[in-house]
């Protein structure tokens, strides 16, 4: 451990499998006490067992009134990692109110609720660093069968970039991670859900990306690290696209 987050409070949300839990435990190596937040009490658990420095709390990011206890029962945190998400399958036609709304309440609303509430304590310790997950599938890349997704995530770069510009002079930074496909848990479940040949999805996947493989969670999990650490102080606002040269 070479203590880059040493003394920091992170915030985790999602922590239980993926991109939030190799965070989570990057974190934790570099010296951060993290709290990591999900809606899986036993993925929880498991992680809590890999680390003396994780807590672990089950949060649902959809209920803002959860949040607000939850952050209020907690001092001051440094990092904000919000990596919650939902990943809606196919176009404007195939999306109705039901799945339009429970994408926005899961990628937009409960950044916004968690931003919301974790900022008046960075404010006044005059110091934070809040990282958002956006994804290459919106403003960035044109994704086929993304369409609620893409929205979001658009809108995710949006919140990212007004609160970096409203809090820029006051020590809180703000950034989004665009990533591209990445080899999680979450990505199995939707490749099982599509059914057929799923060796030909595997397969369709991997060739879209210029490097010829998917992303590993650690990748990622680097990235919020940096992010997350003083090395980055002079940057905020900003979207880090790390997709292997996908939206080139």
């Amino acid at each position: 451990m070479s203590g880059r987050l040493r003394g920091k409070r992170c915030l985790i949300t999602a922590a239980g499998a993926g991109i939030g839990r190799e965070s989570a435990l990057a974190c934790a190596r570099e010296g951060a006490l993290v709290l990591a937040t999900d809606i899986d009490a036993q993925a929880l658990a498991s992680l809590a067992a890999e680390s003396g420095s994780i807590q672990t709390q089950v949060l649902d990011v959809t209920r803002p009134e959860d949040i607000d206890a939850f952050v209020s029962a907690q001092c001051a945190f440094d990092v904000l990692f919000n990596c919650a998400g939902y990943v809606h399958q196919g176009s404007i036609l195939d999306c109705d109110r039901d799945a339009w709304r429970r994408s926005f309440a899961i990628n937009v609303d409960a950044m916004y609720s968690l931003c919301r509430a974790v900022l008046p304590g960075m404010l006044a310790q005059g110091r934070g660093s809040i990282i958002n997950m956006s994804s290459v599938a919106s403003s960035i890349k044109g994704v086929p069968n993304r369409f609620a997704y893409s929205t979001t995530k658009a809108a995710v770069i949006g919140l990212s970039k007004a609160i970096a510009a409203d809090f820029v002079t006051q020590g809180v930074r703000c950034n989004a991670i665009c990533p591209g496909t990445i080899k999680t848990p979450s990505l199995s479940e939707r490749v099982a859900a599509l059914g057929g040949d799923q060796e030909a999805v595997w397969k369709s996947f991997i060739e879209r990306q210029p490097m010829g493989r998917l992303g590993d969670p650690k990748e990622i999990a680097a990235l919020v690290v940096y992010l997350a650490s003083d090395e980055s102080s002079f940057t905020t606002g900003q979207t880090h696209i790390i997709d292997g040269g996908w939206s080139n």
